[in-house]
């Protein structure tokens, strides 16, 4: 799934100039991204990323504030703001902290925060982690206070099949994934239409063959979606009513490693995505002794230690002409 600033003036700005490639699918799609051979750099290191795992970074509109979800034992939503270019140290969004909270997503107005969660989903006193996991959103009281956060009342929110990585557009239709729903076992995305006061029935995501699709970020404007399939990001653009075949993105993007929660920043420049990739940030040095404790702590501490960091790259999202 709006970030930067830790990068030197020089180098953000090659970022900015930077793209991505993609690969024409099998039925000859003409649509493409731009590419270089940049790579991606990891977001607020130190900050944000650190040797533990981060998900699902999301931005307000004004790109200065970015919501995440972040942890061990469970992972709780967790919030940074950036004050004179600076990324400052995160704290845990008031509604979160308890539960297992994850998946965060700002509307792209910012009024309304989404999210996953596996708590209880009355306020009876139940004190019980719920099995399956809901649909959940806030709304904006104030620049960084929410309202008690509520559950989709949609049906298909409330069958106890876990429902994921919930998305919005500018017109409040939801992409979600529900691995599953599917009564044939097959790990889907879904496309509900929101219609004034609630969700229609939604529909599967079949953009890319019978392969399972995961993690699907809508575009504001409906225009494209980028998903996880396997290990990889793909993109899909829409053609009236449907989004057509997927194209997966370039090896800067793809490079093998586990990749997943993509979102695209709020003026559509760059690509977030969360990565465990190691190669190319990090590998020991065989000319020297063999680790000892304190250098496999240090290892285990550091932020290229197969945790999810999340990275960014610059994206030029629009089919070529």
């Amino acid at each position: 799934m709006p970030r930067l600033t830790f990068l030197s003036k020089s180098f953000f700005e090659f970022c900015i100039l930077s793209g991505l490639t993609a690969v024409a699918s099998a039925q000859g799609n003409s649509n493409r991204l731009v590419d270089t051979s940049d790579r991606p750099v990891v977001f607020a290191p130190g900050v944000v990323s650190s040797p533990f795992e981060e998900v699902a970074a999301t931005f307000t509109p004004d790109a200065n504030t970015v919501y995440f979800a972040q942890g061990t034992i469970s992972m709780e939503i967790c919030y940074s703001k950036r004050v004179a270019g600076q990324w400052g140290k995160p704290h845990v969004v008031a509604f979160s902290g308890r539960w297992g909270d994850w998946d965060p997503f700002l509307s792209p107005d910012g009024r309304q925060i989404y999210f996953v969660s596996n708590r209880p989903l009355d306020t009876t006193g139940e004190n019980k982690f719920k099995r399956s996991t809901h649909l959940w959103y806030a709304d904006r009281l104030g620049e960084d206070s929410w309202s008690e956060p509520q559950c989709l009342k949609d049906s298909f929110n409330m069958d106890g099949i876990g429902n994921y990585a919930p998305t919005v557009s500018r017109n409040k239709d939801l992409c979600f994934y529900s691995p599953q729903r599917d009564k044939a076992g097959n790990g889907k995305s879904y496309f509900a239409k929101w219609t004034g006061d609630h969700y229609g029935e939604p529909k599967a995501l079949m953009l890319n063959g019978k392969e399972e699709i995961s993690d699907p970020y809508i575009a504001p404007d409906e225009s494209y979606i980028i998903f996880v399939s396997g290990n990889d990001l793909y993109i899909s653009y829409r053609h009236g009513d449907s989004w057509g075949a997927g194209e997966k993105l370039g090896p800067q993007v793809n490079d093998g490693s586990s990749n997943y929660d993509p979102i695209v920043s709020p003026d559509g420049k760059m690509l977030y995505f969360t990565s465990t990739r190691i190669r190319g940030f990090y590998k020991r040095d065989p000319t020297t002794l063999p680790l000892d404790y304190d250098g496999l702590l240090k290892e285990m501490n550091g932020i290229f230690n197969g945790k999810g960091n999340i990275f960014m790259i610059a994206i030029h999202p629009h089919p070529a002409t």
